[in-house]
């Protein structure tokens, strides 16, 4: 595997660290292995919940690799799986991803942690959009993403002024989960993804699966969607033998046994 990402499995937990100095910027190279990295993470029954964080501890990532940009790759060029990044654009990832954000988040670093479902930020951590400054627009989930997350006018004043959010103010705005002294970023980032995977993974993914699935719903066509058992992953879930474990942990007083099954 490239040194540009580095990945570490611990129990049902996959580690995934851009490794890419100074910056942790990512070129197609980097956005394809990725997108490879996060299909396996999908497939591999064996994983259920994800981490994704930048080496060293000043930047998470500067995203979109400008000197790569100069050099001729471009906006419209393939990605490889899961569009930029490997996960902006992967629509059937139903598995949990944590964005431990160690540093600065840039450009597409920023829209990599909105792709994110959960978000553990450093105390010195910030966020920005400075594409409007250099002739580009900040297209790999930021217009998508920003203004359903942060209120319209906040959004607005990220994406065209190009001003820094601090880690404080993200999460005031609820983009961003916990913030953390920043040598204890990966350490709640496991704490979290460990309890993550002592919960029963079906229930995970269906959740992940009908929260994007009725998005742009109103309350009535969403309940109508389940009716309609329109979400193969909560179908599975009510048939598994986890939906079964957890009451009957319950009744014996002990801790259930969940097996993705």
């Amino acid at each position: 595997m490239s040194e540009a990402l580095k990945t570490v499995r611990r129990g049902r937990v996959l580690e995934v660290t851009l490794n890419r100095p100074k910056a942790n910027a990512i070129d197609a190279a980097t956005s394809i292995r990725m997108g490879e990295i996060f299909c396996d993470f999908r497939d591999d029954d064996s994983l259920w919940v994800a981490i994704l964080t930048g080496a060293g501890d000043r930047i998470f990532s500067a995203g979109w690799d400008l000197k790569a940009a100069a050099e001729g790759e471009h906006e419209r060029m393939d990605y490889g799986p899961g569009g930029f990044a490997g996960i902006t654009e992967l629509w059937d990832l139903n598995k949990p991803v944590i964005a431990a954000v160690n540093g600065l988040a840039v450009g597409g670093g920023c829209e990599l942690m909105l792709a994110a479902d959960l978000v553990v930020a450093s105390e010195d951590a910030a966020f920005w959009y400075p594409e409007a400054r250099l002739g580009n627009v900040a297209d790999a989930g930021a217009v998508q993403r920003l203004p359903r997350r942060i209120p319209f006018n906040v959004a607005m004043e990220m994406l065209m002024t190009g001003r820094r959010m601090s880690a404080e103010e993200a999460h005031r705005w609820g983009l961003v989960n916990w913030v953390v002294p920043a040598d204890q970023v990966m350490d709640k980032a496991r704490e979290v993804a460990d309890g993550l995977a002592d919960s029963a993974p079906l229930s995970l993914w269906a959740i992940k699966e009908i929260v994007h699935g009725i998005d742009g719903m109103s309350v009535r066509d969403a309940f109508g969607a389940l009716h309609a058992r329109q979400f193969p992953g909560y179908e599975r879930m009510l048939e598994s033998e986890d939906h079964d474990e957890g009451p009957r942990a319950f009744v014996e007083k002990r801790e259930p046994q969940f097996r993705g099954r």
